[in-house]
């Protein structure tokens, strides 16, 4: 069972770095041939991420979001993604193109993503009575005090 932390914590992140959502949408749910390869390839691609932390990966958890399986990632930077998106070692390239080349003409499954690039201290994160999550799992957690006690604070406003 997850540690609860009692009280109030901020995400204490240093540097830039950025937010990747990425999910999928299952448009006929009862093909499943066509988008089970879709979903298992995730858990794939984060397991790779996961042995290896200098591609960039800082944390990632997964949820349902937009009508699918999603995933939020949290990256040390922009290039770390990229880099990570267009290397043919990577287990992501060759998924990409299996995707394209398998839907062609198809809107059996959705595929989403949005990518956040995100200035140092420019973001605002609490977690009240709460394990770490998210951002906080990600990079580093805090008393919430120590980055502010209001959110225009913690945004450095």
């Amino acid at each position: 069972m997850a540690t609860i932390h009692p009280g109030g914590y901020s995400a204490e992140v240093e540097g830039d770095f950025v937010v990747f959502l990425i999910g999928m949408r299952l448009n006929r749910p009862w093909k499943v041939h066509r988008w089970l390869p879709v979903y298992t390839a995730m858990p794939r691609m984060l397991r790779q991420l996961q042995r290896d932390p200098e591609r960039g990966l800082l944390g990632a958890g997964v949820g349902l979001l937009f009508g699918g399986p999603a995933v939020v990632q949290y990256w040390r930077s922009f290039e770390h993604l990229e880099r990570f998106a267009r290397d043919p070692a990577s287990l992501h390239l060759p998924a990409w193109r299996w995707f394209n080349r398998a839907m062609k003409g198809s809107v059996d499954v959705g595929i989403w993503h949005e990518t956040y690039l995100v200035p140092a201290g420019r973001y605002e994160a609490i977690y009240g009575n709460m394990p770490r999550v998210g951002l906080a799992a990600a990079a580093g957690h805090v008393p919430v005090g120590r980055r502010g006690y209001s959110a225009a604070e913690r945004v450095g406003r």
